[in-house]
């Protein structure tokens, strides 16, 4: 059925071609004798001149139009015909030679004369329908066409029982050897594709293609059909045959080099043995990798390259995963050939050429994450690391060798670096580790965790060594020229070391605390400042503290983190951690890298983090009860302090964003310190989860309102938007507070808290009056330096804490220290209220009218028409008696009042604007 589809579509094609070509023919033929009775009559006509590679490969132009073009150009002048001669041009030296490659890869021809054209030819025309039918499509159908005949004729005399097994081997070799030949014929006779767009449809390598297959085909039948050869002999005919293709490549195309590799490479699996021999599988591998790679390399297909290595990658990780009794010399061997191979022949400098400064060759990917992967696996594959993990580490080093003396090769450093973090990461003991800090050591389970040797140790230092002085060295020397590359060089200079040492410390060291540890970890401090300096001095221009800078002093920053871990216990830790922020804020004095800020703010995230980790600083059970000098003080204190005097110089130098950082960072920690002081004093010493006591909570509240009025006081000496903003989010959390805690959730009138036995200085007057006085106070502090919408939400807070306030002092003057809402209402309570809100609403209209506040007035409004509800719809029905009259006769004199004040009010306006 296939052989039958095939055969259709060709004779279809083939008669479309050919109809619809007899009517072009015809013309050209009549065209051709007008140009030669007009050759024949005297008449000079000039040669077209030559256009760009590109144009003349791709020129789409009908033959006809082409004719066309050649008949109406004007003749020079005779004179002018010699001087006009000109060398070869590229066009015509590509038409000489054969092959479907780019310009610039052609063999020089012979000289030719060349002169220009008087009129400018039409421009090329796109393909159609027919051109991609007779051109492209005719060509490929007929490649595979060829390849399939030839195997379908083994299988048709097979079935058929023609021939013998010999006699069909030879056949389908002939035909294969006749169709690389005809193709090379094709070749010679200087076949080119001049039509636009079919390139890929080169006959002469489709032919070779097509030859090279049935070639493949013939050999494994003859071994794994017939077992006329032996496996040694296919193995050897079938590799043969695919670098021969590769080779041919050479003067066919990179399409032919793809199929030469994928037979190469399938090559091992289509011959079996009894007895397979690793030496024998990777030392032909190694051949077709260095073939492969001289000939990508003189044709620059990185494609090509890049499957190659591919392809040997996965045969070695292969081996090393599924080959009983892994020979590790093999595994070392191909590893090396692969390096040696990007280095000495893909990526290798041609006759005098000089390294690029800049760019990323991409195929040295696949090496890298290969070599890589089997480094990482002569680590951790117990077939590998039992006898020892030397191996694993000298392929890391030849990454980072390569890596070097290749820079383009930058894939092979990253390679090497994450192979490393990851071997190292995977020593660390388990999440289910527990700590014995009584013994200085690690158990699981309650059993030691031996989950690494000296020699792992020893490893890491050395590795640790390499990647620090190959990481500096190279990011010095492209610090000027390549950034990207620099930084790449300064990233896995710091990064893996630093793996290397928490993996050490928390596999061998002491996690309680450890000098050894902390002392290297302070050595590696100097060494990434020193070479971040270093590095800064290679810059173009000096000193601008780029991106290899800030991964160095990046790095020196995570090194003084673990150092201090290291050498000292929680308090302190805390502490020297907040106070090192310090040291990168001054540091900005003397130099203006833009890192040394952000790390000041690492800082400020480190500290958090840590409290986070554990609010007591010290652990609870080491945490002394006394109130406010404790290690609480200082752990959240001194941060605070630092973190202040960081922002104070940089704003001196700097004054970006990480002055922004540090400012919240200090305004943060110092309300942290006030707040954690106030719990741990109001719980007795303990820090612990529990819910906070409305006398807790005013004081929160109270602290959030002094912070927003502390803020608002230095941005109008320091103006900062993070003081500004700050100032605003300090007054929004203290109204959440006070609406959610101090008037719902912790209200004494819904909880029946305690409100003390104190008749004035009691829980109402710290968490309503005293809340109202400071918030009233922000609020007319607030006027003119903050949005009008803050103060007045303030001031109407205020107002409501005050009336809230009154209003609870009443009923406990009526019901005692405790006064839950259940306890009932008495007549002379009620009328009190209706008294007391009045007032209120006076005061609240009079401090509006002298303060000359809206928000007053307006609130005052709505509490006196609270209380006339009240009257009318409460009072009425509940009070009886003297109280009840009482209650209307008070209301109607305030009203009244209030009437008389606005009418004078509007009286006197009035007079102002007559005036």
């Amino acid at each position: 059925m296939f052989e039958s589809l095939i055969g259709l579509v060709a004779i279809i094609a083939l008669f479309v071609i050919i109809s619809r070509q007899q009517s072009r023919i015809g013309l050209i033929e009549r065209e051709l004798g007008a140009l030669r009775s007009l050759v024949l009559s005297g008449v000079h006509v000039a040669a077209p001149q030559a256009k760009p590679v590109e144009q003349a490969a791709n020129d789409s132009m009908p033959a006809d139009a082409a004719i066309a073009a050649v008949t109406d150009i004007a003749p020079p002048p005779a004179g002018e015909a010699a001087a006009e001669e000109k060398p070869p041009t590229e066009v015509e030296a590509t038409e000489a030679a054969s092959g479907p490659w780019a310009a610039g890869e052609a063999a020089p021809a012979g000289p030719a004369p060349a002169q220009p054209v008087a009129a400018t030819a039409k421009p090329a025309q796109k393909p159609d329908i027919e051109t991609a039918l007779g051109t492209r499509w005719a060509v490929w159908v007929g490649g595979i066409a060829l390849a399939l005949g030839g195997l379908f004729l083994i299988r048709y005399t097979i079935e058929a029982g023609i021939f013998g097994p010999g006699v069909r081997l030879s056949m389908a070799a002939m035909l294969g050897l006749v169709l690389v030949a005809v193709g090379e014929f094709i070749r010679r006779t200087g076949f080119k594709v001049p039509v636009q767009g079919v390139a890929g449809a080169y006959i002469p390598a489709i032919l070779t293609a097509a030859g090279a297959f049935i070639l493949f085909g013939t050999v494994y039948a003859a071994h794994g059909v017939y077992g006329f050869i032996g496996p040694a002999l296919a193995f050897t005919l079938l590799g043969a045959i695919g670098v021969a293709t590769i080779a041919a490549a050479l003067v066919h195309g990179k399409a032919l080099a793809g199929v030469g590799l994928l037979g190469a490479v399938v090559t091992p699996m289509l011959v079996a043995s009894q007895a397979p021999n690793p030496w024998a599988l990777f030392g032909y591998l190694a051949i077709v990798l260095a073939a492969t790679g001289v000939i990508a390399r003189l044709r620059d297909w990185k494609l090509l390259m890049a499957a190659a290595f591919v392809g040997t990658g996965l045969w070695t990780i292969l081996y090393m995963t599924d080959a009983p009794g892994t020979n590790l010399p093999v595994v070392l061997f191909i590893n090396a050939v692969t390096l040696a191979v990007l280095a000495l022949v893909w990526l290798g400098r041609r006759g005098g050429e000089a390294e690029p400064a800049r760019g990323f060759d991409w195929p040295s990917v696949a090496p890298g994450f290969f070599v890589g992967l089997s480094a990482m696996a002569l680590f951790v594959d117990p077939a590998y690391a039992a006898g020892d993990a030397l191996p694993g580490a000298a392929l890391i080093a030849a990454l980072v060798a390569v890596a070097l003396y290749r820079p383009l090769a930058l894939a092979l450093l990253h390679a090497a670096g994450l192979a490393t973090v990851l071997v190292y990461l995977g020593i660390i003991p388990p999440t289910s580790v527990v700590s014995d800090f009584s013994g200085g050591a690690l158990g699981v389970d309650g059993l030691p965790a031996a989950v690494a040797d000296t020699l792992i140790l020893r490893i890491g230092i050395v590795l640790g060594l390499v990647l620090i002085a190959a990481g500096f060295w190279a990011a010095r020397k492209f610090a000027a020229s390549a950034h990207i590359r620099a930084a790449s060089w300064a990233a896995w200079g710091v990064v893996a070391p630093l793996v290397i040492l928490l993996a050490l410390w928390f596999t061998f060291g002491n996690l309680d605390r450890d000098l050894v540890y902390a002392a290297v970890a302070a050595l590696l401090v100097v060494v990434f400042a020193t070479g971040g300096e270093w590095i800064a001095r290679g810059e173009q221009p000096p000193l601008q503290g780029g991106a290899a800078v800030s991964f160095a002093l990046g790095g020196a920053a995570v090194a003084a983190l673990l150092m201090l871990y290291m050498a000292f216990g929680s308090g302190w830790t805390t502490m020297l951690l907040g106070a090192a922020a310090i040291v990168p804020a001054l540091a900005t004095r003397w130099r203006a890298y833009p890192v040394l800020g952000w790390i000041s703010v690492a800082a400020v995230i480190a500290v958090l983090g840590r409290i986070a980790f554990d609010p007591t600083i010290v652990g609870a059970e080491f945490l002394s009860r006394t109130p406010v000098f404790n290690w609480l003080l200082p752990g959240y204190g001194v941060p605070a302090l630092a973190f202040g005097f960081a922002a104070w110089q940089l704003a001196r130098t700097t004054n970006g964003r990480p002055r922004l950082a540090m400012e919240a960072g200090a305004a943060l920690f110092a309300v942290l310190t006030v707040a954690i002081l106030v719990r741990h004093a109001m719980h007795g010493g303990v820090i612990d989860m529990g819910a906070a006591t409305l006398a807790e909570q005013a004081i929160y509240t109270l602290i959030a309102i002094g912070a927003g009025a502390i803020l608002v006081a230095v941005d109008m000496r320091s103006p900062s938007l993070v003081l500004r903003y700050g100032s605003l989010a300090a007054g929004v959390v203290s109204v959440a507070f006070i609406v959610i805690q101090h008037f719902v959730a912790l209200n004494p009138l819904f909880t029946d808290e305690s409100t003390g036995r104190i008749p004035v200085f009691n829980l109402l007057f710290l968490a309503y009056l005293l809340p109202a006085l400071a918030a009233g106070a922000l609020a007319l502090y607030a006027r003119d330096k903050r949005p009008k919408w803050y103060a007045a939400m303030l001031a109407l807070v205020a107002a409501l804490l005050a009336f809230v306030y009154a209003t609870l002092s009443v009923r406990r003057l009526f019901k005692g220290e405790f006064i839950g809402l259940w306890s009932g209402l008495g007549q002379l309570e009620t009328y009190t209220y209706s008294a007391l809100w009045l007032i209120i609403g006076v005061a609240l209209l009079t401090a509006g009218v002298w303060l000359k506040s809206q928000v007053l007035r307006v609130a005052s409004a709505a509490l006196i028409s609270v209380a006339v509800l009240k009257v009318f719809l409460f009072d009425m029905s509940e009070l009886e008696g003297v109280l009840r009259a009482l209650s209307f006769i008070g209301l109607g004199a305030v009203l009244i009042g209030i009437g008389l004040f606005y009418q004078r009010l509007l009286t006197r306006a009035a007079k102002g604007s007559a005036v």
